[in-house]
């Protein structure tokens, strides 16, 4: 039988390729002034965490993977080629990354293909580097014996179509997960405003992340529209936020945000980061 393989597509832009320089800049994520610098693990039953180059985001994804616990999970990325479906899943093979081989959880796949929202499609994982950027973080925690399902979402408008789709899925998720016997995690992987001056991002980004603290994913949407948020994965968060609530999560935590200003001073055009966890 022929396994699907999938290189890295990120590493050596995004992260390092050199397997020992990526566990030393992840390392670095941790410790640096705006990273958690301790572990404190949490019952966290989703979480959101940026994808940017781990130089500007990997401190603020940090925060994420100081609190996670060792399990499997589904991460739900964006998809910036406009290649797929509106929820595109890969059911099969294998990742690489600089750390290691990574097996894609089939079965659980293969039941979220049964909500016909979700397809299969491969070509849509090809270059797409959102759900790749959570892989070597999770594999510098808990190594590479875990297994993952990874879905892109592609996002259009933040209108009602797409946010009934996005609790469609985010339902179907949480009932998958809660018939595994293993713990599961559901990831969002996404990036808050893009390209706007700090000040700018720091009060459009504090509008979303006090809707996705409350798990308010009809206010998260009316405010990405109304505020015209430059984020990406917004259909990403969104359906994390219902499968979230579906797992019995409570409430969101915002551990860290910050911008890519913060790490290079440069404040007149920043990509905002946020880290949250849902428990």
């Amino acid at each position: 039988m022929t396994i699907l393989i999938r290189p890295p597509a990120a590493a050596g832009t995004y992260y390092n390729l050199n397997p020992e320089y990526l566990k030393k800049q992840i390392e670095t994520s941790f410790s640096h002034k705006l990273g958690p610098k301790t572990m404190k693990t949490k019952d966290v039953k989703a979480a959101i965490a940026p994808h940017a180059g781990y130089e500007f985001s990997g401190p603020v994804a940090a925060w994420v993977y100081s609190r996670l616990e060792r399990a499997n999970y589904i991460i739900l990325g964006s998809n910036h080629s406009g290649i797929g479906s509106q929820f595109s899943i890969m059911k099969a093979g294998m990742w690489k990354t600089p750390l290691g081989d990574l097996v894609i959880a089939s079965d659980v796949a293969e039941k979220l293909l049964g909500t016909k929202i979700i397809e299969y499609d491969v070509l849509a994982h090809e270059h797409e580097h959102s759900v790749e950027m959570q892989l070597p973080f999770l594999q510098y925690r808990f190594g590479s014996n875990f297994k993952f399902v990874p879905i892109a979402v592609m996002d259009d408008f933040a209108d009602d179509a797409l946010l009934e789709s996005c609790r469609v899925v985010g339902k179907a998720i949480a009932n998958v997960v809660k018939k595994q016997k293993e713990k599961w995690i559901v990831i969002a992987s996404s990036d808050f405003s893009h390209y706007v001056p700090q000040d700018v991002a720091e009060k459009n980004d504090k509008l979303a992340i006090k809707s996705i603290l409350k798990l308010d994913e009809k206010d998260f949407f009316e405010k990405v529209a109304e505020k015209r948020i430059s984020m990406c994965a917004f259909g990403a968060v969104a359906t994390t936020m219902v499968a979230a609530k579906e797992l019995g999560a409570k409430k969101g935590e915002l551990l860290k945000y910050a911008t890519s200003g913060d790490v290079t001073s440069d404040t007149s055009s920043v990509v905002g980061y946020a880290g949250i966890v849902f428990c």
